[in-house]
């Protein structure tokens, strides 16, 4: 039965970035992006997501702007040593995120805060779902924030909901396409002989969903049009 894919050029350099092992951070919906389209398909991959990640501040409100910085800064080292040992990872970035270290850590940005004369630094704290739970990760990532030792005035603090993560989503193109293929096939079927199904948009970018606990949703932008022989 005829089965025309009609599959554009080769995917944008942003899907070339995405397959490099790079950790792309799931929001509840759909991620936004320019020229993505806004329908979500039913056919996609389920599977477990490779992180939960927390959004952390530590807090500084020392008078002293520059006794404060260090304190908070220094908070923040402690928290970059002592995360091998406490089975999380420490990252910065609000989409792609990279590994948090001593080396990187001054390009940090201090913030301001809530409060006059209060200051922060925001970063991320991943906890592995690799054979465990999300509730598990979520224990881990919070014992890891009350065991950082404060320094001076700093404290850190949970900023938001845990969202989760996934490595490298673009490396899993050929198994959504497989899947979406597998799906016109059965749809072809089922309409008979009188009619074909074609494929479009199979050229876009792998776009990602949370779709249940410590679960995602990858998918491709596609559409399916039935058209008479």
């Amino acid at each position: 039965m005829l089965l025309p894919l009609v599959i554009g050029i080769a995917a944008p350099a942003l899907a070339q970035d995405l397959e490099r092992q790079e950790i792309i951070v799931v929001t509840g919906s759909r991620i936004e992006q320019d020229d993505y389209s806004d329908v979500q398909p039913a056919v996609g991959l389920r599977r477990k997501a490779d992180f939960l990640v927390q959004e952390v501040a530590i807090r500084g409100d020392t008078r002293d702007p520059k006794q404060r910085e260090i304190e908070i800064r220094a908070m923040l080292r402690k928290a970059i040593d002592m995360a091998g040992k406490a089975g999380v990872e420490l990252a910065q970035g609000d989409y792609i995120v990279t590994k948090l270290t001593l080396e990187n850590a001054a390009e940090l940005e201090l913030k301001d805060d809530r409060r006059p004369d209060s200051q922060r630094i925001d970063f991320l704290v991943k906890a592995s779902l690799a054979g465990r739970t999300v509730e598990q990760a979520q224990a881990a990532i919070a014992k890891f924030i009350d065991d950082v030792p404060e320094v001076g005035r700093a404290q850190m603090d949970e900023m938001g909901d845990a969202k989760l993560s996934v490595v490298g989503p673009d490396s899993y193109r050929p198994a959504v396409i497989a899947a979406v293929v597998e799906d016109a096939k059965r749809q072809a079927a089922v309409l008979g002989d009188e009619y074909g199904v074609e494929l479009t948009g199979l050229n876009m970018p792998v776009q990602w969903a949370r779709s249940g606990p410590g679960e995602v949703l990858l998918f491709i932008p596609y559409e399916l049009k039935v058209r008479p022989r």
